[in-house]
Parts: structure tokens; C-alpha cells; sequence
């Protein structure tokens, strides 16, 4: 049995096992899978029923080159606009994948196979794709749906804690953003056994989809409601950029906990939600310390590309399944740190 959310009238999520859901979903044309390294190691027999085009794995490979080497793969392969595109892999697969069909030939159909917890929580939902460009993230893309997400929770058991821990994250994410309940699920059961708990990560799932697919359903270009998505991604990207120390999850995560605080001094949230959410974030692993200087941090803060002149976009949680967006400038937010 698998759980259905409609993320858009043309855009399908399904939380199942894919060997019972992905030819029911596929459509009867030319489907060439796009993935990497690891799932084509650890999934042969569902990547190799197809054509198939390889890419390395990591963050580096997010970029330009890796579309253009990929363009020349499809048009070798003959491929056309009745071609179907599959990405499966984690965010950067399907991101590279949604860029790519959007582009290619002015625009293919795709779907994705979501095999890690960020990307089924986050980065495959809600039609944001798109490449880095000098290390900064995402500065090149499109908004385009894919025809289908699976998310198979049985294939995140091939994930490092660590990358489990990075979806987890975004999860948090989501709870804080729209949905109480899904917070307290996550609460009651953060801890090494939520890793292995199929059915809990299958409500968590579900649920963080939940949160995204309405907000995308209100706002699918982010001009106003999904920019509240962006929870703790201001400081989250600055700090990527400035250390290969932490992944995403681990960044995203010190911006959760940095912007809760603000809010706190705001006088918009509560010193006991502030801690709530610190509390969590630690039970799942987490390392709340800014691992760079404050000053690294909001000098790349200033290069967010969310801003508008000199205005940010700050999200702000107001409570647990409640947040604003505020517009400050750059000297105001950097005054809520120090």
C-alpha cells in the first residue's frame, strides 16, 4: 500500500515500494534513467531495465559541465521529445534530472525515483531544479514538475547516519514550517531507532510532503507563502559555502537553531520553543556550533540570492507550525547575531 499526495494537478508523490509502483507510473515512450555512481553500484537491476546515462556523485558534480556532458550523452543516444526522463539518486540526481528535462529540446517529461531522506523529504518535491555555478548553490535553474515522485523508504537503509541524519533535518524543517503533529512525531521518536523504523519514516515522510505540496500548491514560483521553505537557509547556504566541513542537513540545521534564536530576541517566538527545537535537533544527532566565524558567515549571507537589493528575506518561526517571512536589511539581521 502506498500513500498518495497530489503536489500539483500535473505532479504525483508516492510513498511505496517502487518495484510495486514504477510501471504503473511510467509512461509507454522512451524512458532513459539519469543517475550516479552509487545507485547504479547498489541498484543494477532497476537502473539497467533501462537506458541509462552515469554521473559521479557529490556536490561538484552539480553543475553545468555534468549538463552539458549529459545533453551530449541524450543526443548520441538519439534521444527526442517524446523522451522520458527517470532520475533516480538522492537531491543532486534529481535536481541535475528536472534541469536537464527542462532544458533539453525546450523541455522532455520526467519523474524521479527519490532514494534518500533529503530528497524525499525536500529536494525532489515542488519543481525546483537547478545546477551551482562557483560553488553557489542552485544560482542557475527552473521551476518545472516532475509527472511523478516515489519514495521508497526501504532504500534509505543503504544511507550512512549521516545522510539519514541530513533529511532529517529538512524534516524538522517542515514541521516547524506547517505541521505541529508532524513535530511531535518526530520528537517522540528522534534517536538511533527512528532509523530503522519503516512505518515512523513513512509518516515523516508523508508528512514533511504534506507541509511542501500545499504551500507549493499556493505559491509554485515562490513569489510570496513558499519562500517560508527557506527556513534556516539563509545562514544554512552561507555556511556551506564557507566550510566542507558540515553536509546540508548539518548546516541547515545550525541555521534552524541560529534563527530560532533570533526570533526569540525578535520577541516573535517563545525561549521554550527555541529550546524545544534545539532539543530535537540534538536527539537527532546534531551539532548546534557555528563550525566558522559569525563574520565568514554574513559576509557570504550578503551574496544570498533571495535578496533584493539590500533587503533580506528572513523566515521567522513564530511557533512550532508557524512561520513569517520578514524583510530586513543586512545590517538590521546581522545585528541579531552579535
Amino acid at each position: 500500500m502506498s500513500n498518495i499526495v497530489n503536489v500539483s494537478d500535473n505532479s504525483t508523490l508516492y510513498v511505496g515500494r517502487v518495484v510495486d509502483l514504477l510501471d504503473s507510473v511510467l509512461p509507454k515512450s522512451r524512458v532513459i534513467v539519469i543517475t550516479d555512481v552509487n545507485i547504479d553500484r547498489l541498484y543494477p537491476d532497476l537502473v539497467h531495465r533501462y537506458e541509462h546515462v552515469v554521473i559521479g556523485s557529490g556536490e561538484a558534480i552539480k553543475s553545468l559541465q555534468t549538463v552539458e556532458m549529459i545533453y551530449n550523452r541524450l543526443m548520441a543516444m538519439g534521444a527526442d521529445r517524446s523522451t522520458f526522463l527517470l532520475g533516480i539518486g538522492g537531491g543532486i540526481v534529481t535536481d541535475i534530472t528536472g534541469f536537464v528535462a527542462a532544458t533539453y529540446m525546450r523541455g522532455v517529461e520526467f519523474g524521479f525515483v527519490s532514494t534518500s531522506l533529503l530528497g524525499q523529504v525536500d529536494a525532489s518535491i515542488g519543481g525546483k531544479n537547478g545546477v551551482n555555478v562557483a560553488d553557489y548553490k542552485n544560482m542557475v535553474g527552473t521551476f518545472l514538475q516532475p509527472r511523478f515522485v516515489i519514495s521508497d523508504v526501504e532504500m534509505l537503509r543503504t544511507l550512512s547516519r549521516r545522510e539519514f541524519r541530513a533529511g532529517m533535518a529538512e524534516a524538522v524543517k517542515s514541521a516547524i514550517v506547517g505541521d505541529a503533529e508532524l513535530f511531535a512525531l518526530i520528537e517522540e521518536h528522534a534517536g538511533d531507532k527512528l532509523y530503522a523504523d519503516v512505518e515512523t519514516l513513512k509518516r515523516v515522510v508523508s508528512g514533511s510532503v504534506a507541509v511542501k505540496a500545499a504551500i507549493v500548491a499556493e505559491d509554485e514560483r515562490e513569489a510570496g507563502r513558499r519562500r517560508v521553505l527557506n527556513l534556516g537557509h539563509t545562514i544554512g547556504h552561507a555556511i556551506e559555502k564557507t566550510t566542507h566541513e558540515l553536509n546540508h542537513g548539518e548546516a541547515v540545521s545550525v541555521g534552524i537553531s541560529m534563527i530560532a534564536r533570533a526570533s526569540v530576541k525578535m520577541g516573535i517566538m517563545a525561549e521554550e520553543t527555541a529550546e524545544r527545537i534545539d532539543t530535537v535537533l540534538r536527539r537527532l544527532g546534531f551539532e548546534l556550533k557555528l563550525p566558522v566565524a559569525l563574520s565568514t558567515v554574513f559576509r557570504e549571507v550578503r551574496y544570498d540570492k533571495k535578496k533584493r537589493d539590500n533587503i533580506l528575506r528572513v523566515v521567522m518561526p513564530e511557533s512550532i507550525g508557524c512561520c513569517r517571512v520578514v524583510d530586513m536589511p543586512f545590517d538590521e539581521f546581522e545585528k541579531l547575531f552579535v
